[in-house]
């Protein structure tokens, strides 16, 4: 049972996205997407029909990516419950929602141009996260969580 966060649970759903047809039919996707859980920052890197990598990356590579997803261990934690128990996020934890509700938002990026590409993207990112309700999880207990 992978836990997250760490490469392996993205990794787990990283093989359960490319071989999903429902995820390829809705397009292609560009996009080097990061997600920050507390201290740790993982690369996703998506080409084309599927995802292409994923790796623990640092702070220092922002600039690098398209954008990130930035949340605490904690919400992260609730977000990802939610999309177990529902098969999917619902209307509270979809990406959108949470990046619509936040005054700072939860794409973040250092250029809006590129923080763009959540949103032409959103609906294969949520399909993305929608996938890990098909595998059990266990969460890391993070000291350093915030």
């Amino acid at each position: 049972m992978p836990t997250f966060p760490s490469v392996q649970w993205f990794e787990a759903v990283r093989e359960l996205v490319n071989n999903d047809a429902a995820f390829r039919q809705l397009g292609t996707i560009d996009a080097r997407v990061g997600v920050k859980v507390g201290d740790q920052l993982f690369e996703i890197t998506f080409e084309a029909f599927e995802c292409t990598a994923v790796q623990e990356i640092a702070e220092s590579m922002l600039p690098e990516l398209d954008f990130w997803l930035e949340q605490s261990p904690e919400e992260w934690k609730e977000l990802i419950e939610n999309t177990k128990e529902h098969g999917g996020a619902d209307l509270k934890h979809t990406l959108n929602t949470i990046d619509l509700t936040r005054p700072d938002g939860f794409a973040l990026s250092h250029d809006g141009y590129r923080r763009d590409t959540f949103y032409r993207f959103n609906q294969s990112l949520q399909h993305f996260f929608d996938t890990s309700s098909k595998i059990e999880t266990d969460f890391a207990v993070s000291a350093n969580a915030g």
